[in-house]
């Protein structure tokens, strides 16, 4: 039987508009990011769509949005497979510095963590919440490597392809289904009202 997930990247944060690498630290969200996140969340209204489970990375930053997003109507478990990538030593430090994509394994010689590893993570922790009894329609909250490499993960089975660059309070909708995770939906939410022109 399929399950349906919703997969989301958190809203902006501090270091996203400084220009920080943010992976296991973390920074608030600025107040674009909360109304990002709040305009994110009529896609759910809009289309009637309520939620089993909710679950969240540990990130503040992470928390702060999937409250905002479901106007803390529905309570939520905390899991650090969820979190983002953990970019070790480069941590808080300018993007600039970021290496050519794909990272690959170039964070595991810093102290932090390959791309194969974050895979395996997020998938087995997604696949774990899914195949939990009545969790038939699930929210996530991950950040956007983390939510790349999950994607990615499953590339033969999407019928919406991923691209680089994932969007502050993009939602990916992914159909499951015998430990398959096929991505049916992106949605972008349109930001253009709180976007300085």
């Amino acid at each position: 039987m399929k399950k349906t997930l919703y997969l989301m990247r958190h809203g902006q944060t501090l270091f996203n508009v400084e220009h920080k690498i943010q992976g296991w630290c973390d920074s608030p969200l600025t107040e674009l990011g909360i109304k990002q996140a709040e305009i994110a969340s009529r896609y759910f209204e809009d289309n009637n769509i309520t939620f089993d489970h909710c679950y969240a990375s540990t990130s503040e930053r992470a928390c702060d949005t999937l409250e905002i997003v479901t106007k803390n109507k529905y309570p939520y478990t905390r899991l650090k497979g969820l979190k983002e990538w953990n970019f070790g030593r480069f941590e808080a430090m300018d993007e600039f510095l970021n290496p050519q994509v794909p990272y690959g394994d170039f964070f595991v010689y810093y102290g932090g963590e390959g791309q194969k590893q974050v895979q395996e993570r997020m998938v087995k922790t997604l696949t774990e919440i899914m195949e939990k009894d009545d969790h038939e329609s699930v929210l996530a909250l991950s950040h956007g490597g983390s939510c790349y490499v999950f994607v990615d993960a499953f590339e033969d089975y999407n019928v919406v392809h991923n691209h680089m660059g994932i969007k502050n309070c993009t939602i990916f909708k992914f159909e499951y289904e015998d430990g398959i995770f096929s991505c049916v939906d992106m949605i972008e939410p349109d930001f253009s009202e709180i976007e300085k022109h």
